[in-house]
């Protein structure tokens, strides 16, 4: 099995025989090429980016080969966009980075393997940046979730600029349901945020889901980390509306809200085990006008179920709040809120602890993605499938025999 991932992994990082190391990088990256390069870095932005580019190191491992294989590769033109993008990337660069998340989020094998080489070096530059702040971690990441027409994007706009007022940098990264008939997404969250879009200190990012499951797409980790490189303290996650057993963001962000209308169901919906369990803060929206009595009803049913779960922090005990992105009220204490839940991580050490069991998380979910594709490729398996699907249609054996022929196939036929 290991040899196998290991040829596999071999072959997705070798040049196409036939194609020069010019033609191959020029063909593979055609559609990136045609942004043009970024003119005008800054200085500091140079320098971060010498600093980021790969160390050569001694240590044997299989990690430091693929990375090392991987940079060899590479042809001159890759090399170049690389270090343009790596350097616009730290020097705050909006085009840049949108062309980063962009290479990120290709399904293309090699430009997978290219935005892996990119986001070690922004990894690299961002360990460096934590070690001058004390090794304390600069940007702080909140997951956004609840029920469709909640008012997450609504308080996105008002809570964006509430901070981008107060000096920080906020990265928006929002994602919608893509159609299991036609593939699309509308990615329609950006229009509700029309101030935001235009406010030079934050960033709006709408991606789909292409049906992953979790509210999440199968990048956004990726394009966090980017979003951090490219100087944002804020990073918000807005996933598609979800139900309560989808919290996928829960495993990628510091902070998980849960957004409740005030006709949210009763106090059983709170007791519920799922992503209520996983809510540091649960926020009752739309509390004005007639509303504000069911909010106040339900703020209080809530209050007293999550008196009955498991907290998931030992520094932290969940809240529930009332807010109103119409009239502003309750967004300054929810702030407050967010503030004094990373003082108290920072201080207990969850945080780094948090983020360090999330990215083990997230290796094994990336594993499990491409283990789908990896196994339908097998020749072993490929050949077999268009026959054994006829016969599971037919009825002449069931869809478990027809799964465990090609999964014995997969293991035992070299």
């Amino acid at each position: 099995m290991a040899a196998r991932l290991w040829r596999w992994s071999r072959w997705c990082l070798a040049e196409p025989p036939g194609l020069s190391s010019a033609r191959c990088g020029a063909s593979r990256l055609g559609a990136v090429s045609r942004m043009g390069a970024a003119g005008g870095l800054l200085e500091a932005a140079r320098c971060q980016a010498a600093r980021a580019q790969p160390r050569k190191l001694n240590s044997g491992s299989a990690a430091v080969r693929e990375q090392q294989l991987l940079t060899e590769t590479l042809s001159e033109w890759e090399r170049r966009l690389l270090d343009r993008l790596v350097g616009g990337l730290l020097g705050g660069e909006r085009a840049c980075l949108a062309e980063a998340i962009t290479l990120a989020e290709s399904s293309h094998k090699h430009k997978k393997c290219l935005a892996q080489l990119l986001l070690q070096r922004v990894l690299t530059c961002q360990r460096e940046r934590e070690g001058l702040n004390g090794g304390k971690s600069l940007s702080f990441r909140v997951g956004l979730s609840g029920p469709p027409g909640a008012g997450k994007s609504t308080f996105v706009e008002i809570f964006g600029k509430m901070l981008t007022g107060e000096g920080h940098k906020v990265a928006v990264l929002a994602v919608d349901p893509s159609s299991k008939t036609s593939g699309g997404s509308l990615l329609g969250d950006k229009t509700r945020m029309t101030e935001l879009s235009r406010d030079m200190n934050a960033y709006i990012r709408p991606s789909p889901t292409l049906g992953m499951l979790g509210g999440v797409t199968r990048t956004t980790n990726e394009a966090i980390i980017l979003c951090e490189g490219a100087g944002y303290d804020l990073v918000l996650v807005e996933t598609v509306g979800v139900g309560q057993s989808e919290y996928a963001v829960a495993d990628m962000v510091d902070m998980l809200i849960l957004f409740v209308p005030p006709a949210g169901g009763d106090e059983l919906q709170g007791i519920k085990r799922g992503i209520i369990e996983m809510a540091d803060l649960v926020v009752i929206t739309k509390s004005d006008g007639d509303l504000i009595v069911p909010a106040r009803k339900i703020q209080a049913e809530y209050t007293s179920a999550l008196r009955l779960l498991r907290n998931q922090s030992k520094s932290w005990k969940p809240k529930v709040l009332r807010i109103s992105s119409k009239t502003g009220e309750g967004i300054p204490e929810l702030w407050k809120k967010i503030t004094e839940f990373r003082t108290s991580l920072l201080a207990s050490g969850e945080l780094q602890m948090k983020r360090q069991n999330q990215q083990k998380v997230w290796m094994w979910n990336m594993i499990k993605d491409n283990m789908t594709e990896y196994f339908c490729n097998h020749p072993a398996v490929r050949n077999q499938i268009p026959s054994l699907e006829d016969k599971v249609v037919s009825g002449d054996i069931t869809p478990g025999l027809a799964a465990d022929i090609l999964l014995k196939a997969f293991a035992t036929k070299e």
